[in-house]
């Protein structure tokens, strides 16, 4: 792939969000960030317009569709976009405490609505260009469903295999489209987490990663790469020991 001259990202005003807004920004770059914390996203702004990179930021929530594609729209117009990446998520479950029907909700509606208004209203874009790429920011958890996040779980899996089916779909376009997949980041959200995390990495690594392998053109990425056969395992794993391997104490 090109290196991109112009990069969309959501949820960009915290943990691999901020730290791929940092890792893009370069003299001349366009980087139009969106969050819904502006005061967070304004100063993640000010650290790339100071890495020397033209910063867009722009509050918005990504499950409202039609701001969506407002802002997706007047980004394009203003500097054709190249990369977009859907990063922004959530999660609420963890080993304390037991989500509520709200919360699956809401995790639904950011995860997997939230990704949907992110790729498809850049896709015809980038098909009309025959150029263009498109990364979705999945998850380990979505190789397989664990009893402290389901929702999480499903909604990684979800966007996951959409990815997948994506990429076949638009390749021969010239439209590339990238499933990243990450185990344990130090971020906010996974601060949360009530056990250990082996070979946890830093914001700034990760992005560092994601960003070599978005350049390669992956179509389907785990890190750190000790979590490649993990992942692989988790899935081929029968149900029934599964069940008694992730079973809540």
């Amino acid at each position: 792939m090109v290196d991109p001259k112009s990069v969309l990202i959501t949820g960009a005003s915290g943990g691999i969000g901020s730290a791929l807004a940092k890792a893009y920004a370069k003299p001349d770059r366009h980087l139009f960030l969106g969050d819904v914390d502006s005061d967070k996203l304004a100063r993640v702004c000010d650290i790339c317009n100071e890495l020397g990179a033209v910063s867009h930021g722009h509050e918005v929530d990504v499950t409202n569709r039609e701001a969506m594609e407002n802002w997706i729209a007047e980004a394009d117009g203003t500097a054709a976009l190249d990369l977009v990446i859907a990063n922004a998520g959530i999660s609420h479950g963890n080993l304390r405490r037991e989500e509520t029907e709200e919360q699956i909700r809401a995790v639904f509606a950011v995860n997997l609505e939230g990704t949907l208004n992110t790729v498809l209203p850049a896709l015809p874009m980038f098909r009309t260009r025959k150029r263009g790429q498109i990364a979705i920011m999945g998850s380990m958890a979505g190789v397989r469903g664990f009893p402290h996040a389901p929702s999480y779980c499903a909604s990684k899996a979800a966007i996951r295999v959409f990815g997948q089916g994506l990429r076949a779909r638009v390749r021969r376009e010239g439209v590339s489209v990238c499933v990243i997949i990450p185990a344990f980041v130090q971020t906010p959200m996974t601060e949360a987490n009530a056990y250990g995390m082996p070979w946890r990495l830093g914001a700034d690594e990760a992005a560092r990663i994601i960003k070599h392998k978005l350049l390669q053109d992956k179509g389907e990425f785990v890190f750190p790469y000790q979590y490649a056969f993990a992942a692989w395992l988790a899935s081929a794993i029968p149900s029934s020991i599964m069940s008694f391997l992730t079973r809540l104490k």
